[in-house]
């Protein structure tokens, strides 16, 4: 493992075709968008779902103990340490993986310190209607020691960052790496079907229709649309949590494959349509971000044309078509890579 030296930016390209690249649970599950402009979204949260999702698949295998060589602080933890977990995982219970954190360091609260706290608590909630909440009195020590164990063991931690201060405090993180929410080239449209089930899902229904048996739903779609994030990578805040090279070669990996493994019939098609990363030489950077996206255009080949497929589209970067695995120079100390 290598610490990162240098900053990188990138753009993400993808489509969805007859499916909800993204449903909004406050307007019936339809695909977002902007209100205002028609344009389709998808969050950054949705997006880096799925790259846990990939990691969580790919590196199960790999989730044992780190070699010494690959300790990712000065600070030698105990055993059982797992470099490619997922902290924010379905169902999970956090506090339960803050709680790990301590075990492993043997930072747990005395019985003797405890059975004080539970007093203090119960004095507390006799002289308030709410119940106190409780909360792990550790140290700064404590903390920051607990806050890198997370670092090392969770994958999503040290490279998105997570609030960890409720319940059992581990701190807080501020990952390097950072996503936008992913908008449409062109506004889309959102298509509302009527779908039938043949069965009933209780003798009840079944009676009250008697015997047809037949349910009806809704599923929301877009016809066809390309979305593009944005992304950062700050060499800094990967100091901070340990990411290093093989994560940020792990992330590109998941962006390039992630829909592969992500689908499902509310899904439709969706694939990644283009990786364009942006390394500087520098790790302050060669170049504003917003500058060199700016440079990157996605446009219809025909203005007005309907398009259901990608092939409506053209990506040019100063006009000029790139190649998978292609590199050019925009700038002086930035390189452009072409991922997928």
């Amino acid at each position: 493992m290598m610490n990162l030296a240098n900053r990188y930016d990138f753009v993400l390209i993808f489509d969805v075709k007859d499916g909800n690249p993204n449903g909004d649970p406050d307007a019936g599950n339809m695909p977002r968008m902007d209100a205002e402009s028609g344009h389709g979204l998808v969050t950054d949260v949705s997006l880096k779902r799925k790259i846990r999702n990939f990691v969580g698949l790919v590196k199960a295998p790999d989730n044992t103990d780190p070699a010494a060589g690959e300790q990712r602080f000065a600070d030698k933890f105990a055993p059982g340490e797992k470099r490619f977990e997922i902290y924010v995982r379905e169902k999970a219970i956090l506090n339960l993986e803050h709680q790990r954190a301590y075990s492993a360091l043997k930072l747990d609260v005395p019985a003797e310190e405890q059975a004080d706290d539970a007093v203090e608590v119960a004095e507390v909630d006799a002289k308030k209607k709410k119940p106190a909440k409780e909360k792990r009195k550790g140290s700064a020590d404590e903390v920051s020691q607990a806050r890198k164990w997370m670092c090392q063991n969770f994958f999503d931690v040290r490279t998105f960052g997570a609030v960890m201060s409720l319940g059992i405090n581990c701190g807080q993180v501020r990952g390097p790496v950072q996503l936008t929410f992913a908008r449409s080239v062109e506004p889309i449209v959102a298509l509302e079907h009527s779908i039938t089930r043949m069965a009933v899902a209780t003798e009840a229904e079944a009676e009250k229709q008697q015997g047809d048996n037949r349910t009806m739903g809704r599923k929301h779609t877009v016809p066809y649309g390309v979305y593009i994030a944005h992304g950062f990578v700050s060499s800094f805040l990967a100091k901070q949590t340990g990411f290093g090279d093989d994560d940020l070669e792990l992330v590109f990996q998941a962006l390039a494959q992630m829909f592969e493994h992500d689908r499902s019939a509310a899904r439709g098609e969706m694939s990644t349509r283009g990786l364009y990363v942006f390394k500087h030489d520098s790790e302050l950077g060669n170049a504003p971000a917003h500058a060199l996206f700016d440079r990157l255009q996605v446009k219809p080949k025909e203005e007005g044309a309907v398009a259901r497929s990608f092939d409506a589209y053209s990506v040019l970067f100063d006009d000029q078509s790139l190649s998978v695995g292609q590199s050019v120079q925009p700038e002086t100390g930035v390189t452009l890579t072409r991922r997928c």
